[in-house]
């Protein structure tokens, strides 16, 4: 028995007509069983999916829009087509998809926008796109809360009968593939935002855990297409036996090459920042750990670590472990920033050692400012960085090979020059939002199609 027939002892669904509002959708026991089971899944991934250059969060700036080449028949083609994102947070919708969800107004799509909402709804409004408010949480325990958000979330696909839906990260992922199929048939689209540490990591419940996942996406995953973001991923997708016709590689979010410009670097103490949620699997720790040697050695630089704790994720660092990194000395930390364009140009190099990305917008920013980068050779890192060109890698979770790595730009300036050109003219010809959206949006009309 498949996961969509198990799926359907988790609800009693009653009939209903086109035009009537969506019935009461009651539990069976089951379900309860069933929950418990989702809990493990999400827990085993993480919560990825919401990260962010530092938790930044968009500019309140007039709306600019936004042309892409798009033909004729595919603006005819697409013309009054419902597409539906459920992203899990309004504020990750800013700081990663509204050039996506614009492009697709532009193209003649009527957007909606299923997601938490708090404090970004108006933003994403002004950009002519619906939103519709979900309350859930990246991390929910309650197993009947969270019957009750897939709940929800049929009765608003019912209600919006969309063309196409694209679920990103792994929790709409899931919650969005089930909603869809107790809704009226429409195109799915799923967008993995880096698969975690599940599919890398050699510890014992990693190993026991893996083939229970994987059997759980193949069923996903049986209608409707996929979207990764690096190479690693898409051979994963591939190792699950998917059609490669309905798998593909789409290079992040992208970034805006006007908004991240290159700056003369400024003179004085060189400034390494890591812009992230402060999440222990980002690198933080190593990268505390790296800072106080290098001190130690009496190495001249600023060491910041720009970006909130997120307490939604079981990784995040608190904020004591923070506070008292920055009474120490070795390291500053200046929290969330809401304006990453100046942080990036007053800065010399930007570090990340991540221990696994999907495709950091990150290092896309900082590419496009003309910074250098030192993050890890580890899926989604490399995508961005090639060793010795446009910045160096580093074996994850290793203080002592970061150490060096920055030791080495921070005493170079004419080698951080270099890479600092290369990583933009990389950004220009490869992770425009221009480009990523395009390729997005013809994605959208060959699923349509």
């Amino acid at each position: 028995m498949g996961l969509r027939e198990r799926a359907t002892d988790l609800f009693w669904l009653r009939h209903e007509a086109a035009d009537a509002d969506p019935e009461p959708i009651k539990f069976a026991p089951s379900g309860i069983i069933l929950s418990y089971f989702l809990e493990s899944f999400f827990a085993s991934f993480g919560t990825t999916g919401c990260g962010s250059s530092a938790n930044r969060q968009p500019r309140h700036g007039p709306y600019e829009k936004t042309t892409f080449r798009l033909s004729r028949s595919l603006s005819q083609a697409v013309l009054n087509k419902k597409l539906l994102f459920f992203v899990t947070e309004d504020w990750f919708v800013c700081s990663h998809w509204l050039p996506h969800v614009t492009a697709a107004r532009d193209a003649g799509y009527q957007v909606y926008v299923v997601t938490r909402v708090r404090q970004h709804r108006a933003i994403i409004e002004a950009r002519g796109v619906h939103v519709v408010p979900l309350e859930l949480s990246r991390r929910g325990r309650n197993p009947m809360a969270e019957l009750r958000v897939i709940a929800d979330l049929i009765k608003i696909y019912r209600k919006i009968r969309p063309d196409l839906v694209k679920h990103v990260a792994m929790k709409p992922v899931v919650y969005g593939t089930i909603a869809a199929w107790f809704s009226q048939p429409c195109a799915v689209v799923n967008y993995m935002a880096g698969l975690g540490w599940l599919f890398t990591s050699d510890s014992v419940k990693a190993r026991l855990l893996r083939p229970v996942v994987r059997a759980v996406l193949r069923q996903l995953f049986a209608r409707g297409h996929v979207i990764v973001e690096n190479p690693d991923d898409y051979e994963q997708m591939m190792s699950l036996g998917l059609p490669a016709a309905r798998v593909s590689l789409i290079r992040g979010a992208g970034v805006d090459l006007r908004e991240f410009s290159p700056a003369v670097e400024r003179d004085g103490v060189p400034l390494v920042v890591l812009p992230a949620r402060m999440l222990w699997t980002k690198g933080v720790g190593e990268f505390v750990t790296a800072a106080e040697r290098l001190r130690a050695e009496g190495v001249a630089a600023r060491f910041v670590l720009v970006g909130d704790p997120d307490p939604d994720n079981p990784e995040s660092v608190s904020i004591d472990q923070l506070e008292s990194w920055r009474q120490k000395g070795a390291v500053e930390w200046w929290g969330r920033r809401d304006d990453m364009p100046q942080v990036l140009a007053a800065c010399h190099i930007v570090c990340l050692p991540s221990y696994r990305e999907g495709l950091p917008k990150a290092l896309l920013e900082a590419a496009a400012a003309g910074k250098p980068i030192i993050t890890t050779d580890t899926p989604g890192c490399r995508e961005v960085v090639r060793h010795g060109d446009n910045g160096l890698l580093v074996p994850a979770a290793d203080a002592l090979a970061l150490a060096e790595a920055l030791k080495t730009l921070i005493e170079d300036g004419p080698q951080r020059e270099r890479m600092g050109r290369r990583g933009r003219e990389i950004a220009e010809t490869e992770f425009s939002s221009e480009k990523i959206t395009s390729e997005a949006l013809a994605l959208y009309n060959a699923v349509l199609s």
